[in-house]
């Protein structure tokens, strides 16, 4: 996480909202990083979760990214969780809770929504002081 972390906090040196991401593999080994880039890219998909899928699909050249776990500084919302669902990623570790769009089981639960034809482990709360910080001095600056 604190890895993921770091790349939050680049993207709020870039103007971005800081939201970082690593994937990792069974073995722990760092696959892609990457942090939020929607302004910058003028992208509204260019979340760090959707930054760090595309990165790593090309790296592991599969759309499938079997046996891995993302960290992600914020709840996933219901963009990025369908994503991780589609990618078939094993595992999602985030900091802290997006009470407004979460959907990893704050707002909606689409991770592990029955209807659907996998499901994704999820723990809550690493680092989650540190990810909440970053988040609401980002958003008090801008206002």
């Amino acid at each position: 996480m604190k890895e993921a972390f770091s790349y939050a906090k680049k993207s709020m040196q870039l103007g971005e909202v800081p939201v970082g991401a690593i994937l990792v593999d069974s073995d722990k080994k760092i696959i892609a990083g990457s942090g939020n880039s929607m302004i910058s890219s003028s992208d509204p998909t260019a979340h760090a979760e959707i930054n760090v899928l595309r990165l790593a699909g090309k790296i592991l050249k599969n759309y499938r990214l079997l046996d891995t776990t993302l960290y992600v500084t914020l709840e996933p919302c219901s963009m990025c969780a369908s994503a991780l669902v589609h990618a078939r990623v094993s595992k999602i570790i985030y900091g802290t809770s997006d009470k407004i769009a979460g959907a990893c089981g704050s707002v909606f639960n689409l991770v592990n929504n029955k209807n659907l034809n996998h499901s994704i482990e999820v723990h809550s709360g690493v680092l989650e002081d540190e990810c909440r910080k970053i988040l609401k001095t980002f958003f008090s600056a801008r206002r």
